[in-house]
């Protein structure tokens, strides 16, 4: 398959779960990729990204990075740059959340989750904007960004107010970013996963939150991650090409309900 061949992308969050999976999809559709994580360590488990796809023969590059740095932002677009010549795609993925209301969330949880989930996503689109703009148009577009959102940007997030609040920005960011450089040739699209089983242990796995989950859920499973990186495989492909400024649910009917 070649939906993406040749696209250099960087993909945040890639050690694990959801983006660890549209690493693996990306790969498959020929990408040149740039797998920015702040750690190799798999939290479901198994070999490292980097070790699977280099032993498969894929082209990439695996960077150690915090998305709320400035200078390692610049660093991670500048060696994928130096390194494939160009960006394609951008795939912000990377975020935390600490599970607390408002009046057990400490200032300094707030702030790290933001840092992660709204700053991660304006510095790595700031800086992968920039690039873009300096590249020549191929397929109609200079460059896309998909940022992965979740259906807790649009409605509460139970007991996780930092959490939500960053998504919710999230959301916001895409539609203004689509808006301001689609002129320029710049599409920039978001993926909100409904509940998405990662192998993740903790809180996402306690079952007062998956019977909340199975509650909301209209189609008879959960989430897979290969659901959202078929979604952010489409939006980063040339068949999305008049579709920008969008949050595309992948949520099994959950905001439908």
């Amino acid at each position: 398959m070649t939906r993406l061949s040749g696209k250099v992308t960087i993909i945040t969050g890639a050690s694990s779960g959801i983006g660890r999976a549209i690493a693996l999809r990306f790969a498959s559709e020929g990408a040149r990729l740039v797998l920015v994580d702040r750690t190799e360590e798999v939290r479901e488990g198994g070999e490292p990204i980097e070790t699977v796809l280099r032993r498969e023969g894929h082209d990439i590059a695996f960077l150690k990075a915090d998305v709320a740095t400035e200078e390692d932002v610049e660093r991670v677009v500048d060696e994928a740059t130096r390194r494939f010549g160009r960006l394609d795609v951008l795939v912000n993925n990377a975020a935390i959340g600490v599970g607390k209301p408002l009046v057990e969330t400490s200032l300094a949880e707030w702030n790290r989750v933001l840092a992660v989930n709204l700053t991660g996503p304006f510095l790595m689109a700031r800086a992968a904007v920039r690039q873009m703009m300096t590249q020549e148009i191929r397929n109609e577009a200079r460059g896309r960004i998909v940022n992965i959102s979740s259906q807790h940007g649009m409605i509460a997030a139970p007991e996780d107010i930092a959490y939500g609040t960053s998504k919710s920005g999230v959301v916001y960011m895409t539609r203004q970013i689509a808006a301001d450089y689609a002129r320029h040739g710049i599409i920039c699209n978001a993926v909100a996963p409904g509940k998405i089983l990662t192998g993740k242990t903790g809180r996402a796995v306690e079952e007062r939150w998956l019977e909340y989950s199975r509650n909301r859920t209209p189609w008879p499973r959960f989430g897979r991650p290969d659901d959202v990186a078929s979604a952010a495989l489409f939006l980063a492909s040339d068949e999305a090409n008049f579709i920008t400024g969008e949050n595309l649910l992948v949520d099994g009917g959950w905001m439908a309900s």
